[in-house]
């Protein structure tokens, strides 16, 4: 179900999952870059550099700054449609109020 939003305080929309059978957790238009990201329900695995933490939950900070350390993270599979066509094919075979004015948030 797409609905009004607001991305990076610029007006936008979103799409919403109205069923546990969508196949995804959440998409997002960003206004400035005109790109539809599609956060799917599609898990990965992927290292990222994150704050080294002390016993007490602080970060560590050395002589050179705040000390890192890589971390195995499971995160959502992001996908990145930047084509006008493929946007409105995307929203027409998925969503629900297709009624809803997306394009004006595109055409903006």
């Amino acid at each position: 179900m797409l609905i009004n939003s607001e991305w990076s305080g610029k007006p936008s929309f979103r799409a919403i999952p109205v069923s546990e059978a969508s196949p995804y957790v959440e998409c997002i238009f960003d206004p400035e870059s005109k790109v539809f990201v599609v956060i799917s329900k599609q898990k990965r695995n992927t290292l990222q550099m994150l704050p080294k933490l002390d016993e007490y939950g602080q970060p560590v900070t050395g002589t050179k700054g705040m000390k890192q350390e890589r971390h195995k993270l499971e995160v959502f599979q992001e996908y990145y449609i930047s084509d006008v066509e493929s946007i409105k094919e995307f929203i027409n075979l998925v969503v629900v109020n297709k009624e809803f004015n997306y394009l004006s948030f595109i055409n903006s």
